[in-house]
């Protein structure tokens, strides 16, 4: 197939186009770069299946219009987005603007051609878990931050281009992704800025009591779940979520990646108005249709992601001596 990767060289992106390689598909790759790196997808750089990788903003109507009349599509893998909770709260318009207007834009070129789109939208959508069976795709939303407000309104835009053109669409709700290639800055997930700290040796900083939970989805196993949403003609005109069906709070988390090594802070929360108090996801969906369960579990998961960023480190400071 030929498949179109919106945000392809962004954290989930780069191993969702890994994932695609590896399968055998021909893959084009789409990214303004706003929050990722060419770099990301240097490993793909000799793939014959890598057709072309391009610098271009989803908002850059004419460029967009222009990439579809010189190919045809099978298959849009939708994850371009602006995805920080506080930058959101602090300039509402940009991430309206990426996450919103620029998924109306790739829907009419997708509707066009009839081309698939999964729309990777995420868990900051839903309230917080009220028991211990998790969020399912019914479960109360609430739009606690315009990233969340803007994601929500995204996704009604693509299921109705599947209820008014017919057009295929999936909705797939990840959880808390982390994993190799997630920053480790303030724009990054807390599995690397803590690990990031560590390694550091400094606190590990948490926002809060640290009471609040996460149900943490290794990448690789995000990625499965992405790519085979997209195979599958079982989803279309569905939400899906995907998690590991277990939670973790913040102050277990940064015990576990301490381990004693790095002292652990409580500092106030920049936006407790967003909080998600409980997040643990219920996946019977996507492992009824998908027969899609997470592999990796936390422990490996940790090790692996402070591996990547151990050697990433040690590879600049030698470039630097």
């Amino acid at each position: 197939m030929n498949i179109l990767v919106t945000g392809g060289t962004g954290f989930i992106g780069r191993w969702v186009v890994g994932r695609l390689l590896k399968d055998g598909q021909k893959v084009w790759v789409i990214d303004n770069l706003a929050n990722s790196s060419l770099d990301n997808l240097k490993e793909y750089s000799g793939n014959e299946h890598l057709q072309m990788v391009k610098i271009m903003d989803l908002k850059d109507r004419e460029s967009l219009i222009e990439l579809f009349r010189d190919t045809t599509f099978d298959l849009c893998y939708h994850l371009a987005a602006s995805i920080n909770v506080q930058d959101s709260i602090d300039d509402p318009e940009t991430t309206f603007n990426n996450d919103t207007i620029a998924t109306f834009y790739l829907l009419e070129e997708c509707r066009k051609q009839h081309v698939k789109i999964v729309f990777i939208s995420t868990c900051m959508v839903y309230a917080r878990a009220s028991d211990e069976r998790g969020i399912h795709e019914q479960s109360p939303i609430k739009p606690a931050s315009p990233y969340a407000g803007a994601k929500i309104a995204a996704e009604n835009m693509v299921l109705s281009y599947f209820f008014a053109y017919g057009l295929p669409v999936v909705v797939v709700r990840p959880f808390n992704t982390y994993g190799p290639y997630q920053k480790t800055g303030g724009e990054g997930g807390v599995v690397a800025i803590f690990i990031h700290s560590k390694l550091k040796g400094e606190p590990l900083n948490i926002y809060g009591d640290g009471t609040q939970s996460r149900d943490l989805l290794f990448v690789e196993d995000c990625a499965d779940f992405v790519v085979e949403a997209g195979y599958s003609d079982q989803l279309n005109g569905e939400i899906v979520n995907a998690g590991t069906g277990k939670d973790i709070s913040i102050n277990l988390l940064a015990e576990l990646i301490s381990a004693g090594q790095a002292p652990i802070h409580h500092i106030p929360h920049i936006h407790p108005q967003s909080e998600i108090q409980k997040l643990l996801c219920n996946y019977q969906k996507a492992e009824k249709i998908l027969s899609w369960t997470p592999k990796v579990t936390i422990e490996e998961g940790i090790q692996r992601t402070e591996n990547w960023i151990q050697s990433t480190f040690h590879r600049k400071d030698v470039s630097k001596s």
